[in-house]
């Protein structure tokens, strides 16, 4: 199993998920965020954002979905500017269900 953290823009946030449904990609975690990537923020006349708004799109997947669901993000979220997003990929050894106690996804 794999973990995908996607942040991505909070206008792409709806897109991103909606394809990831459509794909049969239900379960996620979607949490508004701020941060700033190396772009380093943005500059408007004189006044700098440091931080700008982003949303993180959390999922755990097996690890034959994981190229599909990075391939459905990137082409979800992609604008071609700075600040598209990053998404990361982490391994899971084990994950339970609060409810049930039953292992895997």
């Amino acid at each position: 199993m794999k973990m995908i953290k996607a942040i991505v823009r909070p206008d792409a946030a709806e897109t991103v998920t909606e394809g990831l449904a459509e794909a049969g990609f239900f379960t996620m975690t979607k949490i508004q965020a701020f941060g700033r990537g190396k772009q380093k923020g943005i500059k408007v006349g004189d006044i700098h954002y440091d931080e700008l708004p982003k949303v993180m799109i959390m999922m755990v997947v097996d690890d034959k979905d994981v190229d599909e669901v990075m391939k459905l993000i990137k082409y979800k979220a992609y604008t071609g500017n700075f600040g598209d997003g990053k998404v990361f990929v982490l391994p899971v050894d084990k994950a339970f269900t609060v409810r049930t106690g039953q292992l895997g996804l």
